[in-house]
């Protein structure tokens, strides 16, 4: 233990002080004789006597107060372990315009933003998460925080687009990490291949076995969190291998039902390529692409060494979220414990003053 203000244990030496005082009282009380004219009427009105030694109850809870009160104001710290969430959790969340299918109630964006905002507001304090929104591009949203208000900000505010670029988020959430994880290399130029298509036309062909990394996996995860089938760019297994290739797991979830819908987006949910001309709807946005690639997702958790879960509700989706995994490591901290001492000194003299008062009614 270590002391901020170590001087002011000085006033300490009240405690030996008034106990000195007290018993010097106590004997002279003793030493001065009962003047009555009639002892056993006295001794009749006194009733029973308690044991002596619960008289000097008030006495021992004020000096106990005072040396709890005495070392708090010196300020002491202790060196404690306690854990510390290592995990960082890069949330790439699919915001195509097909994420306004409303085969999940009111449709999928909303349900899907109700359960990260449940996710975050749940995780303990310390995690660190980070937010990629992806639709033809990749962008991030926000970086890697404990900030829970930024990151409930950043979810509110997700807004639809043309396209679906999975490959390109799980780049952009390895660079996020890379960004705070020195062991962590970000995406190197020319690492991964760019299709000499970049807009796809067609769903991709059926991944072949992909393999399982044989790197040691790192504490940070990206989640995947996608309604659909890449369109464009780098190929998810792609980027996948670059992510397995650094330890990093990628846990994909495929959102949504195989069920003919609607696509119904609330204006806030509309992005600005909504309004441009042609409409909201361009090329590429076709209905094949509204299904989950489920082949493609499996083979990006494989390459990873995650895994790939599928989501038909909220409900589902925010299991999946609370079963995610992560690892606690117990860290070195300096806890002050001053206000607790002077707490439990507040009490000590609440309660000696609660004895006297008892013992004065009830000699």
């Amino acid at each position: 233990m270590t002391l901020g203000w170590p001087l002011a244990l000085a006033t300490l030496i009240a405690i030996p002080l008034i106990l000195g005082m007290y018993v010097w009282r106590q004997r002279r009380l003793r030493q001065e004789p009962l003047r009555h004219s009639n002892v056993a009427l006295v001794k009749a009105a006194l009733g029973a006597r308690r044991a002596v030694w619960t008289r000097h109850l008030p006495l021992a809870g004020v000096l106990l107060a005072l040396l709890a009160l005495g070392v708090a104001t010196a300020r002491p710290t202790i060196v404690m372990q306690v854990p510390r969430d290592r995990t960082t959790i890069m949330l790439a969340i699919d915001v195509s315009r097909s994420m306004c299918s409303i085969d999940v109630e009111p449709n999928r964006i909303a349900a899907a933003q109700a359960a990260v905002r449940e996710f975050i507001d749940r995780q303990p304090k310390g995690t660190r998460i980070g937010l990629i929104a992806f639709a033809g591009y990749a962008e991030e949203i926000a970086a890697p925080t404990t900030d829970k208000e930024e990151l409930l900000t950043a979810v509110d505010g997700l807004t639809t687009g043309r396209g679906t670029a999975i490959g390109a988020a799980i780049l952009k959430a390895i660079d996020a990490i890379a960004a705070i994880n020195p062991a962590v290399k970000p995406i190197a130029p020319g690492e991964v291949p760019v299709p000499q298509e970049f807009e796809q036309t067609e769903p991709l062909a059926p991944p072949g076995d992909v393999s399982a990394p044989t790197v040691a996996p790192i504490p940070d995860i990206v989640v995947l969190l996608t309604d659909g089938a890449n369109t464009r760019g780098v190929t998810p297994v792609d980027a996948a291998k670059a992510a397995g290739a650094r330890g990093i797991r990628v846990y994909s979830i495929g959102f949504g039902t195989a069920e003919t819908t609607r696509m119904v987006c609330t204006r806030e949910q509309l992005g600005a390529d909504a309004f441009a001309e042609g409409g909201p709807y361009g090329q590429g946005d076709v209905a094949r692409f509204l299904v989950v690639d489920d082949a493609t997702m499996k083979a990006v958790a494989t390459a990873t060494g995650g895994t790939y879960s599928p989501a038909t509700d909220r409900a589902q989706l925010q299991k999946v979220l609370t079963d995610l995994p992560r690892q606690q490591t117990l860290a070195t901290e300096k806890v002050e414990i001053a206000p607790a001492l002077a707490a439990l000194g507040a009490l000590l003299i609440l309660g000696a003053l609660a004895i006297a008062i008892r013992q004065r009614r009830f000699p």
